[in-house]
């Protein structure tokens, strides 16, 4: 599989001779809505076992089976070369595919309102392939330990379908937020604690989830060590049905790391107890905020890297989001909330207000700028197959157990392609 960037003066017919596909096949795989209106800059999935490589200056077939973890004499074969054989500027090469490794994929859905939507049922049907959990958001604990359920429909169903196993995420949201007072009467008080537990159990056997997992947000500092003590009874607990047990953490850079939504998570006993964590290393850029990359390479880069030094790397799972961002400018502290957008809308903004696509390589995102009909300026940072091949590159370097996606319902068809080019998804 390719990822090709749409130059000026580009059309399907071109790039699919290029690549030796067809033009319903580029289309059919990226969803394109428009064929004929291409955005410069836009990087198309190129649906072709292996890919292609144009000779660089400077390259040779040492450099380039380094480069695509490709042994050069291979690479000679498969090319009808000599393995000493200069290689001209331009000429195409054909790399063949390579192994993949076995990762872990989840995804949160978040039905909203009072009805499962035909859109988030089809979202979560076409990614029950490419998944290993499968995550309604989610279970509410009440502050008598009872649970308040979401919406479930037919997930249970569309996860035994395709073999993925039900995660049953239960939170301290208290009317729309996190509540550390919630959360400091389930850690701190003994009757509510075990109703609670009593209550997970027979919810979990009543619809078939297999991992338990608490995402418990911004809990006062000083339940830190209530939280890990909690988290070692409920392991034990569900250790007893055979289930697992994971937890959501907070994207830290410390252990000492200052902050309400950071103090009581605690990264290594979370590494000891939990059978894996998903960070959320997402919303650098968020609709409060001022226009950012949502997901930059180098912040979540930094946190993994300190997620390894407190536990074994295969327990972690990246997050991810889904989604990008439309900010209406100037920025103003309080102001007009960012539009959260589909990589596929943000795509079709570009088209319609006909200005490209730029990429920005320091952060590994791609972003725009456009003025509406009403005269006001817009940034747009969202995601696109390159900005998550390079999330993927990171999960191999780095050797994590996957990745966690937020939030099925915004499509992003070429992410679910390039998961079957980098892994084999894991089924638990």
């Amino acid at each position: 599989m390719q990822i090709h960037v749409i130059q000026p003066g580009q059309s399907l017919t071109g790039i699919s001779r290029a690549y030796n596909t067809s033009v319903n096949d580029i289309i059919e795989a990226n969803d394109l809505p428009n064929p004929n209106q291409l955005v410069v800059g836009q990087a198309l999935v190129i649906p072709i076992i292996g890919r292609f490589h144009w000779v660089q200056p400077g390259d040779s077939l040492w450099s380039i089976g380094r480069r695509f973890g490709v042994n050069p004499t291979e690479l000679a074969t498969t090319n009808g070369l000599q393995i000493n054989q200069p290689l001209n500027v331009g000429l195409r090469l054909y790399i063949p595919e390579r192994p993949k490794p076995e990762k872990e994929i989840n995804a949160y859905v978040e039905p909203l309102g009072t009805t499962v939507t035909p859109a988030i049922e089809r979202s979560a049907r076409e990614a029950a392939p490419y998944l290993t959990y499968l995550a309604p958001f989610s279970f509410q604990i009440q502050r008598d330990g009872s649970l308040k359920e979401p919406l479930l429909n037919n997930f249970p169903e569309i996860a035994r379908a395709e073999d993925v196993t039900l995660m049953m995420v239960v939170t301290n949201l208290e009317e729309g937020q996190f509540s550390d007072e919630l959360g400091k009467i389930v850690l701190t008080v003994q009757a509510v604690q075990n109703k609670l537990l009593d209550t997970i159990v027979e919810t979990a056997r009543k619809y078939g989830f297999r991992d338990i997992h608490f995402d418990m947000e911004y809990l006062r500092p000083e339940d830190k060590e209530a939280y890990n003590t909690f988290l070692r009874k409920a392991k034990q607990r569900f250790a007893n049905e055979g289930w697992l047990m994971s937890t959501a953490l907070a994207p830290k850079t410390s252990a000492e790391q200052k902050g309400r939504w950071y103090e009581a998570h605690d990264y290594k006993a979370h590494g000891e107890i939990a059978d894996f964590v998903v960070i959320m290393t997402y919303e650098w850029g968020y609709s409060g905020g001022p226009a950012m990359a949502v997901s930059p390479i180098g912040p979540v880069r930094e946190v993994l890297e300190y997620a390894i030094s407190e536990m074994p790397s295969t327990k972690i799972m990246m997050g991810q989001n889904l989604y990008g961002y439309d900010w209406t400018l100037p920025y103003v502290a309080g102001g007009e909330y960012a539009k959260a957008v589909s990589p596929q809308r943000a795509i079709e903004i570009a088209g319609e207000n006909n200005v490209p696509i730029q990429y920005d390589y320091s952060v590994q995102a791609p972003h725009f700028d456009y003025r509406d009909a009403e005269g006001k300026d817009h940034k747009v940072w969202f995601e696109d197959a390159r900005s998550i091949q390079a999330k993927f590159d990171l999960i191999k370097e780095l050797n994590l157990r996957g990745i966690s996606y937020w939030k099925l319902g915004l499509p992003f068809p070429q992410n679910w392609l390039l998961i079957t080019e980098n892994f084999t998804v894991a089924k638990q």
